[in-house]
């Protein structure tokens, strides 16, 4: 194999130095791609924990691009986040394909879902009067159809409006509905182009998502993506997260009622089967409509009266399987009444709606027998306006099926984050166990920004534990927020682990952001996370109250964010079914869940908190971490030695005056 030199690239004299006069080369950037390119070379697996401002992604692209170009291997590239595949397809490929002596072709995959269907725009156009009901799905379905004719992505991402579920999924391309090389708009199909172009790829840019459907697929003998010597994953401190989620099952009781509704609804006498007029088709509807009903009643009266507070069965359940019978008849009825339609183009609409009927009836019998043994079952209630149960599963280890299906099939397979060690040194036993990779290299690259002197920590000695006076904790906690709030006027990211303590803090420190006319804006009201952070930006000594997807994944350079306020380590909730059994697992086995999986897990997920803070060499700021557990506990030096070499600063707070609210 021709040796990959990632150095003619990315070295001091390299062609991005030759480029850019004012570029300086990154020695932790060239060991890593150096890394890459020895485990492409090798056929080897690769682990890489590397710092905010490494430049990861130049450092696995210009040797992946190389071995691509120079041998004709099949690179795979999977990102968790949408901004990174823009930041990947906008700016770094564009500006690599400028640079590099070699040409080749890079493409964002996409599900199926994300395209329209020409044809059956033109038949939901059709039969728009008997499918929709409000003005709003109307004048979407115009709109849709008016760009249609001028789109060269033809992808929903290319409109410039998100359209209503009900209306795309009227005119979305789908596996089961779809004509092939009869269709008359096969040749003008973006969905086939873009399998075309996937083809003939040199670099494939897809998410987490869509990869670990195709990994389920394979297992079944199918694929959407064609065969790759390389997989490299970015943002891989997800990656187990959204394994289980692919390779579980998730069905609900809005699902169902949404599926019926679509083929028939009596209430408002619209839906594909009146359309067709097949009426025996609708009455199997609505017979199903009242069995899902009494179905989803009958889980959610077990779950009040004799299930679990966490809604985990242990065993399958003994509800009839009434609903998965419905489902199937349904199916077979509309199979045998659209036989006497003509028209190929409407058949296969029916068609499409048989497989959607088999195929959630088929899901809902595997999760009622429990038919994979090594996962985990649960039930989940979410209240509102229209209650919604959904029946929930997920493997118990995510390892064994990655193993199986990845790591002992693709050559080389590279996961990089700024976050997968634990302590001083970083030890990957962690994340390669959860992720079933047991022999790869790893490498640990540290950042190039100086912390020291870009960062400060302040952890106050004085706060009550949480674990054991956790009403005491929430006080004082939300009291020393604005004493650290006040250290920067605003600018500040505050990270909860909790919803519920989130909204005490909204309603408990409202008086003293109006006083200091500081802008506050709290996740748990309900804003999208991209609105709130492009709020959070023009406002400049605004705040952020966030949970979940603001501890990973949010970029804000420069003086907008000059703090991160973490209120409570980062441990997930014990009880929850999926965790509850893996803890059980590790106990089982003799090992001590706390110390082999809730710790690791907490460490990683407060690393990528505080790499909220600095995204670039002139970033500066503070983080507090109000829990004093990270300084009683034995545990606590764990968290602290993964944190980056930075001054500490112990506060003492109750020397501090309370904040008059």
């Amino acid at each position: 194999m021709t040796k990959l030199d990632p150095a003619a690239i990315l070295g001091p004299d390299g062609a991005v130095a030759r480029r850019l006069p004012s570029y300086e080369s990154r020695p932790q950037q060239l060991e890593m791609a150096d890394a890459v390119a020895r485990a492409i070379e090798g056929g080897s697996h690769l682990m890489v924990e590397a710092g905010t401002g490494v430049g990861k992604s130049f450092a696995y692209l210009v040797p992946a691009i190389q071995a691509a170009t120079q041998t004709g291997k099949k690179v795979v590239v999977s990102t968790h986040t949408i901004s990174l595949q823009e930041q990947l397809l906008r700016k770094d490929i564009p500006f690599l394909r400028s640079v590099m002596p070699d040409e080749f072709s890079a493409v964002l995959v996409k599900g199926r879902s994300n395209y329209i269907s020409l044809r059956r725009l033109e038949v939901a156009v059709a039969r728009a009067g008997a499918t929709f009901q409000r003005s709003e799905e109307f004048d979407q379905l115009a709109a849709i159809r008016l760009w249609a004719g001028g789109t060269r992505d033809g992808s929903r991402s290319d409109l410039d409006f998100r359209p209503l579920p009900s209306v795309w999924d009227a005119v979305v391309s789908e596996d089961g509905n779809c004509l092939g090389r009869k269709c008359k708009s096969h040749n003008s199909c973006h969905y086939f182009k873009a399998r075309r172009r996937m083809w003939s790829a040199n670099l494939l840019i897809v998410n987490h998502a869509l990869f670990m459907t195709d990994l389920a697929l394979r297992s079944a003998g199918a694929s959407l993506l064609p065969d790759y010597g390389v997989a490299i994953f970015d943002e891989a401190h997800t990656l187990e997260a959204v394994a289980g989620e692919h390779l579980g099952l998730r069905v609900a009781s809005s699902q169902v009622d949404y599926l019926l509704s679509r083929l028939y609804n009596d209430r408002t006498e619209k839906g594909l089967l009146l359309f067709h007029q097949l009426h025996e088709s609708m009455h199997h509807v609505q017979a199903a409509r009242h069995v899902a009903r009494d179905f989803f009643d009958g889980v959610r009266r077990w779950l009040e009266r004799e299930g679990p507070a966490n809604g985990r069965l242990r065993k399958p359940a003994a509800w009839p399987d009434t609903l998965c019978e419905a489902l199937l008849k349904l199916g077979t009825t509309i199979s045998r009444e659209s036989e006497r339609i003509e028209e190929e183009e409407h058949r296969v609409e029916l068609s499409g709606a048989q497989g959607r009927c088999d195929a959630l009836a088929s899901e809902l019998a595997a999760w009622q027998k429990q038919s994979a043994p090594e996962s985990v079952y649960w039930v989940e209630l979410s209240e509102g306006a229209r209650p919604r149960i959904t029946l929930a599963s997920a493997p118990l280890d995510a390892g064994p099926t990655l193993r199986k299906t990845l790591f002992d099939r693709v050559p080389t397979c590279v996961l990089t984050s700024a976050t997968l060690g634990v302590g001083s040194p970083p030890r990957f036993d962690f994340s390669k166990t959860r992720l079933g990779l047991t022999a790869c290299e790893t490498l640990q690259l540290g950042s190039p920004f100086d912390y020291p002197k870009q960062v400060t920590i302040h952890l106050p000695r004085d706060l009550p534990d949480p674990s054991e006076q956790p009403d005491q904790f929430e006080r004082k906690a939300i009291e020393a927020i604005t004493h650290y709030l006040d250290k920067t006027h605003g600018k500040a990211f505050v990270l909860f682990t909790s919803y519920r303590m989130m909204q005490a803090a909204v309603r408990s420190l409202t008086p003293w952001f109006a006083k200091r006319n500081i802008a506050l804006f709290a996740q748990s009201e309900g804003m999208p996370r991209s609105k709130m952070v492009e709020a959070f930006k023009a406002d400049v000594n605004s705040v952020i109250f966030g949970a979940d997807s603001f501890w990973q994944g949010v970029d804000v350079p420069g003086e907008a964010l000059s703090n991160v306020i973490i209120v409570r380590l980062p441990f997930s909730v014990p009880s929850h079914p999926l965790l509850e059994a893996r803890l059980e697992d590790i106990r089982r086995r003799g090992g001590s869940p706390f110390v082999e999986y809730q710790v690791p897990e907490a460490v990683i997920r407060l690393k990528q908190g505080f790499g909220r803070l600095i995204r670039t060499k002139t970033d500066r700021g503070i983080v507090a971490i109000l829990d004093p557990r990270i300084l009683t506990k034995p545990y606590g030096r764990t968290f602290l030695t993964s944190l980056p070499e930075c001054p500490r600063v112990f506060d003492r707070l109750n020397e501090v005056p309370e904040p008059p609210f």
